[in-house]
Protein backbone atom coordinates (compact mmCIF):
# COMPACT_ATOMS: atom_id res chain seq x y z
CA UNK A 1 0.00 0.00 0.00
CA UNK A 2 2.62 2.14 0.40
CA UNK A 3 4.47 2.16 -2.66
CA UNK A 4 0.73 2.73 -3.97
CA UNK A 5 0.51 5.78 -1.99
CA UNK A 6 3.51 7.24 -3.81
CA UNK A 7 2.63 6.88 -6.60
CA UNK A 8 1.59 9.56 -9.50
CA UNK A 9 -2.27 9.40 -10.06
CA UNK A 10 -1.21 8.91 -13.93
CA UNK A 11 1.04 6.41 -12.76
CA UNK A 12 -1.62 4.69 -11.06
CA UNK A 13 -3.90 4.91 -13.86
CA UNK A 14 -1.29 3.52 -16.35
CA UNK A 15 -0.82 0.64 -13.89
CA UNK A 16 -4.79 0.28 -13.21
CA UNK A 17 -5.26 -0.04 -17.28
CA UNK A 18 -2.15 -2.37 -17.75
CA UNK A 19 -3.66 -4.37 -14.97
CA UNK A 20 -7.40 -4.57 -16.35
CA UNK A 21 -5.40 -5.38 -19.79
CA UNK A 22 -3.34 -8.52 -17.80
CA UNK A 23 -6.55 -9.77 -15.63
CA UNK A 24 -8.43 -9.64 -19.34
CA UNK A 25 -6.23 -11.50 -21.16
CA UNK A 26 -5.77 -14.56 -18.33
CA UNK A 27 -9.84 -14.59 -18.64
CA UNK A 28 -9.68 -14.83 -22.25
CA UNK A 29 -7.19 -17.75 -22.06
CA UNK A 30 -9.50 -19.90 -19.84
CA UNK A 31 -10.96 -23.21 -21.51
CA UNK A 32 -14.64 -21.67 -20.65
CA UNK A 33 -13.67 -18.51 -22.83
CA UNK A 34 -12.56 -20.26 -26.05
CA UNK A 35 -14.26 -22.21 -28.62
CA UNK A 36 -13.59 -25.76 -29.08
CA UNK A 37 -11.35 -26.30 -31.89
CA UNK A 38 -10.01 -22.66 -31.37
CA UNK A 39 -6.77 -22.34 -30.54
CA UNK A 40 -5.98 -18.87 -28.74
CA UNK A 41 -2.09 -18.20 -28.09
CA UNK A 42 -1.55 -15.81 -24.83
CA UNK A 43 -0.36 -12.64 -27.95
CA UNK A 44 -3.74 -13.41 -29.43
CA UNK A 45 -5.66 -12.85 -25.74
CA UNK A 46 -3.43 -9.85 -24.91
CA UNK A 47 -4.36 -8.16 -28.27
CA UNK A 48 -7.90 -9.18 -28.00
CA UNK A 49 -7.60 -7.66 -24.51
CA UNK A 50 -5.95 -4.44 -24.96
CA UNK A 51 -7.78 -3.77 -28.29
CA UNK A 52 -11.34 -4.02 -26.25
CA UNK A 53 -9.63 -2.34 -22.98
CA UNK A 54 -8.05 0.64 -25.08
CA UNK A 55 -11.46 0.98 -27.33
CA UNK A 56 -9.77 0.10 -30.19
CA UNK A 57 -11.33 -2.81 -32.23
CA UNK A 58 -8.22 -3.62 -34.24
CA UNK A 59 -8.18 -7.68 -34.06
CA UNK A 60 -5.93 -10.59 -35.03
CA UNK A 61 -9.05 -13.65 -34.27
CA UNK A 62 -12.30 -12.97 -35.00
CA UNK A 63 -14.38 -12.50 -31.37
CA UNK A 64 -17.46 -14.27 -32.47
CA UNK A 65 -15.82 -16.99 -34.09
CA UNK A 66 -13.04 -17.58 -31.15
CA UNK A 67 -14.55 -16.93 -28.09
CA UNK A 68 -18.08 -18.26 -26.48
CA UNK A 69 -20.21 -16.99 -24.89
CA UNK A 70 -18.42 -16.16 -21.35
CA UNK A 71 -15.54 -14.83 -23.64
CA UNK A 72 -17.57 -12.67 -25.49
CA UNK A 73 -19.15 -10.99 -21.98
CA UNK A 74 -15.21 -10.52 -21.02
CA UNK A 75 -14.24 -8.35 -23.89
CA UNK A 76 -17.72 -6.22 -23.55
CA UNK A 77 -16.56 -5.92 -19.94
CA UNK A 78 -13.21 -4.88 -21.05
CA UNK A 79 -14.63 -2.39 -23.56
CA UNK A 80 -16.89 -1.12 -21.11
CA UNK A 81 -14.34 -0.49 -18.26
CA UNK A 82 -12.20 1.18 -21.11
CA UNK A 83 -14.24 3.33 -22.07
CA UNK A 84 -15.47 5.24 -19.04
CA UNK A 85 -11.67 4.50 -17.83
CA UNK A 86 -10.52 2.31 -14.60
CA UNK A 87 -10.60 5.30 -12.10
CA UNK A 88 -14.31 6.25 -12.97
CA UNK A 89 -15.15 2.49 -12.73
CA UNK A 90 -13.69 2.19 -9.05
CA UNK A 91 -15.47 5.40 -7.75
CA UNK A 92 -18.58 3.97 -8.93
CA UNK A 93 -18.02 0.65 -7.26
CA UNK A 94 -16.91 2.62 -4.20
CA UNK A 95 -20.18 5.05 -4.49
CA UNK A 96 -22.70 1.53 -4.82
CA UNK A 97 -20.79 0.58 -1.54
CA UNK A 98 -21.62 3.29 0.02
CA UNK A 99 -18.54 4.22 1.49
CA UNK A 100 -16.74 8.02 1.27
CA UNK A 101 -14.36 8.41 -1.53
CA UNK A 102 -10.48 9.58 -0.36
CA UNK A 103 -9.15 12.68 -1.87
CA UNK A 104 -6.67 10.05 -3.82
CA UNK A 105 -9.32 8.78 -5.72
CA UNK A 106 -10.85 12.21 -6.49
CA UNK A 107 -7.18 13.05 -8.20
CA UNK A 108 -7.47 9.98 -10.05
CA UNK A 109 -10.52 10.74 -11.76
CA UNK A 110 -9.51 14.48 -12.04
CA UNK A 111 -6.68 13.32 -13.86
CA UNK A 112 -8.58 10.27 -16.58
CA UNK A 113 -10.89 13.12 -17.28
CA UNK A 114 -8.68 16.01 -17.71
CA UNK A 115 -10.25 18.03 -15.06
CA UNK A 116 -9.27 21.50 -13.59
CA UNK A 117 -10.91 20.76 -10.52
CA UNK A 118 -11.37 18.15 -7.99
CA UNK A 119 -14.74 20.17 -6.88
CA UNK A 120 -17.31 17.53 -7.93
CA UNK A 121 -16.20 14.44 -8.86
CA UNK A 122 -18.36 12.39 -7.11
CA UNK A 123 -21.53 13.97 -8.91
CA UNK A 124 -19.93 13.92 -12.13
CA UNK A 125 -19.09 10.31 -12.04
CA UNK A 126 -22.83 9.61 -11.18
CA UNK A 127 -23.78 11.53 -14.06
CA UNK A 128 -21.11 9.52 -16.59
CA UNK A 129 -22.84 6.12 -15.25
CA UNK A 130 -26.11 7.32 -15.40
CA UNK A 131 -25.49 8.51 -18.50
CA UNK A 132 -23.89 5.43 -19.94
CA UNK A 133 -26.62 3.64 -18.74
CA UNK A 134 -28.63 5.42 -20.57
CA UNK A 135 -27.33 5.51 -23.65
CA UNK A 136 -26.45 2.07 -23.65
CA UNK A 137 -29.48 0.68 -22.76
CA UNK A 138 -31.69 3.12 -25.11
CA UNK A 139 -29.31 1.78 -27.73
CA UNK A 140 -29.65 -1.94 -27.20
CA UNK A 141 -33.37 -2.04 -27.02
CA UNK A 142 -33.34 0.05 -30.75
CA UNK A 143 -30.48 -2.45 -32.05
CA UNK A 144 -33.04 -5.71 -31.17
CA UNK A 145 -35.72 -4.48 -33.47
CA UNK A 146 -32.95 -5.35 -36.28
CA UNK A 147 -30.87 -8.01 -35.08
CA UNK A 148 -34.34 -9.84 -34.04
CA UNK A 149 -35.13 -10.31 -37.82
CA UNK A 150 -31.54 -12.32 -38.72
CA UNK A 151 -31.17 -14.06 -35.15
CA UNK A 152 -33.15 -15.89 -32.10
CA UNK A 153 -34.34 -13.85 -29.21
CA UNK A 154 -31.40 -14.75 -26.71
CA UNK A 155 -28.99 -14.38 -29.43
CA UNK A 156 -30.00 -11.08 -30.46
CA UNK A 157 -30.33 -9.57 -26.99
CA UNK A 158 -26.49 -10.71 -26.70
CA UNK A 159 -25.82 -8.67 -29.82
CA UNK A 160 -27.64 -5.68 -29.73
CA UNK A 161 -26.36 -4.96 -26.07
CA UNK A 162 -22.41 -5.96 -26.99
CA UNK A 163 -23.13 -3.77 -30.50
CA UNK A 164 -24.20 -0.58 -27.96
CA UNK A 165 -21.62 -0.79 -25.67
CA UNK A 166 -19.30 -1.07 -28.16
CA UNK A 167 -20.91 1.80 -30.38
CA UNK A 168 -20.87 4.33 -27.06
CA UNK A 169 -17.56 3.66 -26.06
CA UNK A 170 -16.48 3.98 -29.83
CA UNK A 171 -14.66 0.27 -29.56
CA UNK A 172 -15.82 -0.94 -33.27
CA UNK A 173 -15.94 -4.89 -32.19
CA UNK A 174 -18.83 -6.80 -33.51
CA UNK A 175 -19.83 -10.20 -32.31
CA UNK A 176 -21.00 -11.07 -35.97
CA UNK A 177 -18.67 -13.17 -36.64
CA UNK A 178 -16.47 -13.86 -40.09
CA UNK A 179 -14.67 -10.05 -39.02
CA UNK A 180 -17.14 -8.41 -41.18
CA UNK A 181 -18.30 -5.92 -39.20
CA UNK A 182 -21.17 -3.90 -40.19
CA UNK A 183 -20.81 -4.60 -43.74
CA UNK A 184 -24.27 -7.06 -43.91
CA UNK A 185 -26.40 -3.82 -42.75
CA UNK A 186 -24.89 -1.44 -45.04
CA UNK A 187 -27.80 -0.42 -46.70
CA UNK A 188 -30.29 -0.52 -43.11
CA UNK A 189 -30.72 3.40 -42.54
CA UNK A 190 -31.93 2.51 -38.64
CA UNK A 191 -29.22 0.56 -37.89
CA UNK A 192 -26.73 2.86 -39.28
CA UNK A 193 -28.40 6.15 -37.62
CA UNK A 194 -28.58 4.23 -34.17
CA UNK A 195 -25.32 3.39 -34.38
CA UNK A 196 -23.94 6.84 -35.66
CA UNK A 197 -25.66 8.57 -32.60
CA UNK A 198 -24.47 6.02 -30.30
CA UNK A 199 -21.12 6.86 -31.81
CA UNK A 200 -21.13 11.25 -31.73
CA UNK A 201 -22.59 11.00 -28.64
CA UNK A 202 -19.95 9.07 -26.85
CA UNK A 203 -17.13 10.61 -29.13
CA UNK A 204 -18.25 14.41 -28.05
CA UNK A 205 -17.58 13.60 -24.23
CA UNK A 206 -19.48 13.26 -20.64
CA UNK A 207 -18.94 17.28 -20.14
CA UNK A 208 -20.23 18.20 -23.90
CA UNK A 209 -23.28 15.97 -23.00
CA UNK A 210 -23.77 17.33 -19.55
CA UNK A 211 -23.43 20.82 -20.64
CA UNK A 212 -26.20 20.37 -23.92
CA UNK A 213 -28.75 18.73 -21.09
CA UNK A 214 -28.21 21.80 -18.80
CA UNK A 215 -28.02 24.45 -21.45
CA UNK A 216 -30.38 23.31 -24.17
CA UNK A 217 -29.54 26.26 -26.35
CA UNK A 218 -25.83 26.57 -28.22
CA UNK A 219 -25.56 30.20 -27.16
CA UNK A 220 -25.37 29.38 -23.57
CA UNK A 221 -22.87 26.67 -23.87
CA UNK A 222 -19.15 26.73 -22.35
CA UNK A 223 -16.97 27.44 -25.21
CA UNK A 224 -15.30 23.74 -24.53
CA UNK A 225 -18.83 22.17 -25.83
CA UNK A 226 -18.77 24.74 -28.82
CA UNK A 227 -15.20 23.90 -29.87
CA UNK A 228 -16.44 20.25 -29.54
CA UNK A 229 -19.56 20.27 -31.64
CA UNK A 230 -18.88 22.38 -34.14
CA UNK A 231 -15.13 20.93 -34.70
CA UNK A 232 -17.16 17.52 -34.79
CA UNK A 233 -19.85 18.51 -37.16
CA UNK A 234 -17.24 20.13 -39.71
CA UNK A 235 -14.97 16.71 -39.48
CA UNK A 236 -18.12 14.61 -40.42
CA UNK A 237 -19.73 17.09 -43.28
CA UNK A 238 -16.42 17.39 -44.48
CA UNK A 239 -15.08 13.55 -44.07
CA UNK A 240 -18.78 12.32 -46.14
CA UNK A 241 -18.06 14.98 -48.92
CA UNK A 242 -14.27 13.51 -49.14
CA UNK A 243 -15.46 9.52 -48.88
CA UNK A 244 -18.29 10.44 -51.55
CA UNK A 245 -16.01 12.03 -54.39
CA UNK A 246 -12.95 9.46 -53.76
CA UNK A 247 -14.66 5.95 -53.18
CA UNK A 248 -17.55 4.36 -55.09
CA UNK A 249 -19.84 4.12 -51.89
CA UNK A 250 -23.36 5.61 -50.90
CA UNK A 251 -24.26 8.87 -49.38
CA UNK A 252 -24.70 6.44 -45.82
CA UNK A 253 -21.72 4.66 -46.04
CA UNK A 254 -19.76 7.91 -46.73
CA UNK A 255 -21.56 9.69 -44.07
CA UNK A 256 -21.36 6.45 -41.95
CA UNK A 257 -17.45 6.19 -42.36
CA UNK A 258 -16.82 9.83 -41.55
CA UNK A 259 -18.53 9.39 -38.33
CA UNK A 260 -16.96 5.95 -37.63
CA UNK A 261 -13.23 7.08 -38.61
CA UNK A 262 -12.65 9.01 -35.81
CA UNK A 263 -12.19 6.77 -33.34
CA UNK A 264 -15.40 4.05 -33.33
CA UNK A 265 -13.52 1.18 -35.98
CA UNK A 266 -16.78 0.54 -37.84
CA UNK A 267 -17.25 -0.15 -40.93
CA UNK A 268 -20.27 -0.85 -43.54
CA UNK A 269 -17.21 -1.09 -46.41
CA UNK A 270 -14.17 -3.17 -47.03
CA UNK A 271 -11.28 -0.73 -46.34
CA UNK A 272 -8.79 -3.16 -48.47
CA UNK A 273 -11.40 -1.89 -50.94
CA UNK A 274 -10.48 1.80 -51.02
CA UNK A 275 -8.23 4.26 -52.94
CA UNK A 276 -5.19 5.23 -51.53
CA UNK A 277 -6.97 9.14 -51.34
CA UNK A 278 -9.58 7.58 -49.17
CA UNK A 279 -7.25 6.25 -46.54
CA UNK A 280 -5.79 8.87 -46.43
CA UNK A 281 -8.39 10.93 -45.76
CA UNK A 282 -9.19 8.31 -43.32
CA UNK A 283 -5.94 8.44 -41.64
CA UNK A 284 -6.70 12.19 -41.29
CA UNK A 285 -9.83 11.67 -39.27
CA UNK A 286 -8.13 9.25 -37.61
CA UNK A 287 -5.44 10.95 -36.30
CA UNK A 288 -7.71 13.86 -34.34
CA UNK A 289 -9.89 11.34 -33.07
CA UNK A 290 -12.77 12.43 -30.39
CA UNK A 291 -13.09 15.09 -27.99
CA UNK A 292 -12.00 15.41 -24.34
CA UNK A 293 -13.60 13.44 -21.47
CA UNK A 294 -14.75 10.74 -23.79
CA UNK A 295 -14.20 7.40 -24.64
CA UNK A 296 -12.31 7.84 -27.95
CA UNK A 297 -8.87 8.60 -28.60
CA UNK A 298 -6.69 10.68 -31.30
CA UNK A 299 -5.64 14.06 -30.32
CA UNK A 300 -8.50 15.48 -29.91
CA UNK A 301 -11.26 17.77 -31.62
CA UNK A 302 -10.16 20.66 -29.20
CA UNK A 303 -6.67 19.93 -30.01
CA UNK A 304 -7.27 20.36 -33.50
CA UNK A 305 -9.49 23.27 -33.14
CA UNK A 306 -6.63 25.14 -31.06
CA UNK A 307 -4.07 24.15 -33.69
CA UNK A 308 -5.94 25.73 -36.58
CA UNK A 309 -6.71 29.21 -34.66
CA UNK A 310 -3.24 28.82 -33.70
CA UNK A 311 -2.20 29.23 -37.43
CA UNK A 312 -4.68 31.91 -38.17
CA UNK A 313 -3.73 34.13 -35.29
CA UNK A 314 0.13 33.93 -36.57
CA UNK A 315 -1.13 34.94 -39.85
CA UNK A 316 -3.93 37.90 -39.32
CA UNK A 317 -1.42 38.71 -35.92
CA UNK A 318 -4.38 39.04 -33.75
CA UNK A 319 -5.32 37.38 -29.87
CA UNK A 320 -6.02 33.55 -29.92
CA UNK A 321 -9.79 33.40 -29.84
CA UNK A 322 -12.73 31.60 -30.55
CA UNK A 323 -16.66 32.24 -29.90
CA UNK A 324 -15.74 35.80 -28.90
CA UNK A 325 -14.26 33.97 -26.38
CA UNK A 326 -9.92 34.20 -25.32
CA UNK A 327 -7.93 30.88 -25.15
CA UNK A 328 -5.31 30.40 -22.49
CA UNK A 329 -1.86 30.21 -24.18
CA UNK A 330 -1.17 27.37 -22.39
CA UNK A 331 -4.11 25.72 -24.01
CA UNK A 332 -1.98 26.70 -27.23
CA UNK A 333 1.65 25.19 -26.01
CA UNK A 334 -0.43 22.16 -24.89
CA UNK A 335 -1.95 21.58 -28.23
CA UNK A 336 1.62 21.86 -29.72
CA UNK A 337 3.00 19.28 -27.74
CA UNK A 338 0.05 16.68 -27.82
CA UNK A 339 0.43 17.13 -31.31
CA UNK A 340 4.69 16.84 -31.65
CA UNK A 341 4.38 13.97 -29.06
CA UNK A 342 1.71 12.10 -31.20
CA UNK A 343 3.49 12.65 -34.21
CA UNK A 344 6.75 11.10 -33.15
CA UNK A 345 4.62 8.16 -31.78
CA UNK A 346 2.95 7.65 -35.49
CA UNK A 347 6.84 8.17 -37.32
CA UNK A 348 8.23 5.47 -34.64
CA UNK A 349 5.38 2.92 -34.84
CA UNK A 350 5.09 3.43 -38.86
CA UNK A 351 9.27 3.06 -39.21
CA UNK A 352 9.01 -0.21 -36.91
CA UNK A 353 6.31 -2.05 -39.12
CA UNK A 354 8.37 -0.74 -41.61
CA UNK A 355 10.82 -2.81 -40.50
CA UNK A 356 9.26 -5.92 -39.45
CA UNK A 357 6.55 -6.04 -42.08
CA UNK A 358 8.26 -4.96 -45.51
CA UNK A 359 6.01 -7.29 -47.75
CA UNK A 360 3.10 -4.58 -46.92
CA UNK A 361 2.36 -1.34 -48.60
CA UNK A 362 3.54 2.33 -47.01
CA UNK A 363 -0.33 3.24 -47.06
CA UNK A 364 -0.75 -0.40 -45.41
CA UNK A 365 1.42 0.30 -42.58
CA UNK A 366 0.70 4.14 -42.15
CA UNK A 367 -3.46 3.03 -41.97
CA UNK A 368 -2.54 0.42 -39.40
CA UNK A 369 -0.69 2.64 -37.06
CA UNK A 370 -2.52 5.58 -37.14
CA UNK A 371 -5.28 3.20 -36.82
CA UNK A 372 -3.85 1.55 -33.20
CA UNK A 373 -2.71 5.08 -32.05
CA UNK A 374 -6.20 6.54 -32.54
CA UNK A 375 -8.28 3.84 -30.98
CA UNK A 376 -9.64 3.54 -34.35
CA UNK A 377 -9.73 -0.02 -35.01
CA UNK A 378 -10.34 0.54 -38.40
CA UNK A 379 -7.60 -1.86 -40.88
CA UNK A 380 -7.19 -2.77 -44.62
CA UNK A 381 -6.97 -6.45 -43.77
CA UNK A 382 -3.14 -6.99 -42.42
CA UNK A 383 -3.74 -7.27 -38.87
CA UNK A 384 -4.46 -10.51 -38.37
CA UNK A 385 -1.42 -11.47 -41.01
CA UNK A 386 0.94 -9.21 -38.23
CA UNK A 387 4.02 -11.52 -36.95
CA UNK A 388 4.08 -11.26 -33.34
CA UNK A 389 6.76 -8.70 -33.11
CA UNK A 390 4.55 -6.54 -35.20
CA UNK A 391 1.94 -7.30 -33.22
CA UNK A 392 3.38 -6.47 -30.06
CA UNK A 393 3.75 -2.99 -31.65
CA UNK A 394 0.78 -2.55 -32.10
CA UNK A 395 -0.27 -3.59 -28.68
CA UNK A 396 2.14 -0.45 -27.66
CA UNK A 397 0.47 2.08 -29.68
CA UNK A 398 -3.25 1.39 -28.51
CA UNK A 399 -1.98 0.97 -24.96
CA UNK A 400 -0.12 4.76 -25.76
CA UNK A 401 -3.08 6.25 -27.88
CA UNK A 402 -5.79 5.32 -25.25
CA UNK A 403 -3.61 7.22 -22.60
CA UNK A 404 -2.08 9.82 -24.44
CA UNK A 405 1.83 10.44 -25.29
CA UNK A 406 1.37 13.25 -23.00
CA UNK A 407 -0.09 11.11 -19.59
CA UNK A 408 2.43 8.51 -20.40
CA UNK A 409 5.93 10.96 -20.55
CA UNK A 410 4.45 12.96 -17.85
CA UNK A 411 4.01 9.86 -15.86
CA UNK A 412 7.97 9.78 -16.06
CA UNK A 413 8.85 13.80 -15.90
CA UNK A 414 8.15 14.66 -12.09
CA UNK A 415 11.01 17.23 -11.84
CA UNK A 416 10.06 20.58 -10.42
CA UNK A 417 10.22 24.11 -12.11
CA UNK A 418 13.40 25.81 -12.51
CA UNK A 419 13.18 29.67 -11.48
CA UNK A 420 16.20 30.68 -13.66
CA UNK A 421 16.01 33.03 -16.72
CA UNK A 422 18.37 32.93 -19.62
CA UNK A 423 19.29 35.95 -21.35
CA UNK A 424 17.03 36.00 -24.96
CA UNK A 425 18.37 35.72 -27.96
CA UNK A 426 16.50 35.63 -31.16
CA UNK A 427 16.19 32.63 -33.32
CA UNK A 428 15.44 32.12 -37.11
CA UNK A 429 12.47 30.17 -38.01
CA UNK A 430 11.57 28.92 -41.05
Amino acid sequence: MGFIKKQSPGRLITMGFALVILLGTALLLLPCSIREGVRITFVDALFTATSAVCVTGLLVVDVADSFTAFGQGVVAVLIQIGGLGVSSIGVGLILAAGKRISIKDRMLVREAMNVDSSKGIVRLVRAILLLTLCFESVGAVLCFFVFRKDYSFLHACGISIFHSIASFNNAGIDILGSMQSLAPYRDNLFLNVVTMGLIIFGGLGFFVIIDLIKCKSFKKLTLHSKVVISTSLILIFVGSILFKATEKISWLGAVFQSVSARTAGFSTYSMGSFSNAGLFVMCILMFIGASPGSTGGGIKTSTFFTLIQAVRCVVSKKRLSAFHRSIPAEAMSKAYMIMNLSLMVVFCGIFSLCVLEPEYSFIQIMFEVVSAFGTAGLSTGITSELGTAGRLIVIVLMFIGRLGAFTLLSIWINRPEKNARYTEETLTIG
